[in-house]
């Protein structure tokens, strides 16, 4: 059992030394066609806050698809929480709070209905979200009568483009570097108490160098031009706690064993209908957050707001190391792969290729990385 793990996690931490050497040679390549434009703190800012609406979506899409689940509609829930902050900003003057919690308590509900579609009712998640994708595209047109409604209010502008002190971005960093250390050492801990073996304390410090040096280097930089975007502190937020989540929790092992083998998850006792219901009530929440970033971000809301995002997302964790089978991914790999994806988008744009080139070539990585997958679980 110990061997089996120790493969599986040799195995993943391969995968992400890989996927760090691709955004390094992403990096390097755009840096230099782009004239020493790519890497400079200004652009990656920008990258980073282009980056964060898709990576807090990819983070609660990340659990869904580990629990052998998938969210077509997350891109039109992402429009329709906007436009209701939007509404609850400017026509009904509720103000910043409640326009906030509106737009996350609607994001949650959403994900409840399409999470008990799927659970209890044995619809497939392909076709329930499916549907969604399609109705709540409809009902963003429909509640904003197919005008974009423009938003005043600096403060809820500030959600989506405003900077925190460089202090506060070394105490941030202080914190996030704390936290990684300390989920290192309640795996290497959680080996040993599950009876697993020995706890591998040195391994784990070991797997937590990346993410430390990663984080320190990211809060320089952007302390190098005007601070952490608020977005991107939103997304770190986030990122720590689903990686908690995932790695630290009953309900994390519970989404695992689901998406890994669904009948024996039942067998063993685990309830899959209220943690799939529970899953996609998570990812509600977090695309209302997301909606509040981008709607915040461009100032406005707009029927078209968030058209393929829900792409970009499964993109991400595809490309991030998890599998559409079910069972298989990390919340670190989405992030990753989310930043693979925004840093393409970036350098392309910087470097004028079309729009019909850029598609064709995000969509060629996509399913080259699908392709990827699926032939390494054939050898497995």
């Amino acid at each position: 059992m110990s061997e089996k793990k120790e493969s599986i996690v040799s195995t993943s931490a391969l995968r992400a030394y890989i996927m760090l050497g691709v955004l390094g040679l992403i990096w390097v390549y755009f840096h230099w066609a782009t004239g020493s434009i790519f890497l400079t703190p200004t652009n990656l800012s920008n990258l980073a806050t282009q980056m964060s609406v898709t990576a807090i979506i990819a983070v609660g899409m990340l659990m869904v698809i580990v629990s052998g689940n998938i969210d077509l509609s997350v891109g039109s829930v992402l429009g329709f929480a906007g436009g209701i902050a939007a509404l609850s900003m400017t026509t009904y003057e509720l103000g910043l709070v409640p326009s906030i919690i509106f737009a996350i308590i609607v994001g949650v509900l959403i994900g409840v209905f399409q999470g008990a579609l799927t659970a209890y009712l044995n619809i497939p998640a392909f076709i329930v979200t499916l549907g969604g994708l399609l109705a709540w595209r409809g009902a963003v047109k429909w509640l904003l009568g197919g005008y974009t409604v423009p938003i005043a209010d600096d403060t809820f502008k500030a959600i989506g483009n405003n900077y925190v002190e460089p202090l506060v971005g070394w105490v941030i960093a202080g914190v996030a570097v704390l936290s990684v250390l300390f989920m290192a050492y309640r795996n290497a801990k959680s080996v040993k108490d599950y009876g697993l073996g020995e706890a591998n304390y040195s391994g784990e410090l070991l797997k937590a160098i990346i993410p430390i040096v990663g984080v320190i280097a990211f809060i320089w930089v952007m302390n190098a031009y005007r601070g952490i975007p608020v977005p991107v502190m939103i997304l770190l937020a986030v990122a720590l706690f689903g990686a908690f989540l995932t790695n630290s929790t009953t309900f994390g092992r519970y989404l695992y064993a689901i998406g890994g083998n669904a009948d024996a998850a039942r067998l063993s006792g685990i309830d899959n209908k209220r943690n799939v219901l529970k899953v996609y009530a998570l990812l509600g929440a977090l695309t209302g957050i997301a909606a509040l970033i981008f709607t915040g971000r461009v100032g406005s809301a707009a029927p078209d707001a968030g058209v393929l995002k829900e792409l970009d997302a499964i993109a991400a964790c595809v490309i991030g190391g998890a599998s559409l089978m079910g069972g298989r991914g990390t919340v670190f790999g989405a992030c990753l792969g989310a930043l693979i994806m925004a840093s393409l988008d970036n350098g392309m744009s910087l470097l004028n290729v079309r729009d019909f080139m850029q598609d064709i070539i995000k969509g060629s990585i996509l399913v080259a990385a699908v392709g990827l997958d699926m032939m390494g679980r054939r050898r497995t």
